[in-house]
């Protein structure tokens, strides 16, 4: 990976960042799989929906924002899952200029840690069936399909498949 990268919690002013690495991160890794009206949609809601997320979320999940050279370029939403005894990674996407970079992965290692600092062992999340290179990436860093999967509706058009991913998280020090 060429450049500083700086990873850090992301603060109220940092909505419209989310925002666009989601739209079009999402747009890129979802759109195809939608009917164009559904993904036309999908980039616009991830682009807005970041400032009132923060602005309701204190305290409740962590968010990570990863820079590169000053760049918002990727972020992570992680906290407490539903399932017991698990933590979850809710939202976890880069946008493609940074795809294979690394800084994903570094920006994956700074989420591990803090779930291990707040006491977590393992962490599960949620990934699109059809999505290799997500896939790819998270077999890469040590997530396994527990099995379990669901359809997601994201609108018009058949719902797409869901597989549950899941790992423990490293020890402190590792």
């Amino acid at each position: 990976m060429q450049g500083m990268v700086t990873i850090r919690e992301a603060g109220p002013g940092d909505g419209d960042a989310l925002g666009e690495i989601h739209a079009i991160s999402w747009g890129v890794s979802h759109g195809p799989l939608c009917a164009p009206k559904v993904a036309a949609a999908g980039v616009q809601e991830r682009r807005t929906k970041w400032n009132a997320i923060l602005a309701e979320d204190k305290g409740k999940d962590t968010i990570l924002l990863a820079l590169l050279d000053d760049r918002p370029e990727a972020f992570a939403r992680f906290g407490a899952s539903s399932r017991p005894g698990l933590a979850e990674i809710h939202t976890f996407f880069a946008h493609p200029d940074v795809w294979g970079s690394g800084l994903a992965a570094a920006l994956l290692a700074a989420a591990l840690g803090r779930l291990r600092e707040a006491g977590h062992d393992r962490v599960h999340l949620w990934t699109l069936r059809d999505s290799a290179q997500a896939r790819r990436f998270y077999a890469k860093n040590g997530f396994g399909e527990t099995g379990r999967r669901h359809d997601h509706d994201f609108g018009e058009g058949p719902p797409l498949a869901l597989v549950e991913l899941e790992r423990t998280v490293p020890g402190l020090g590792l």
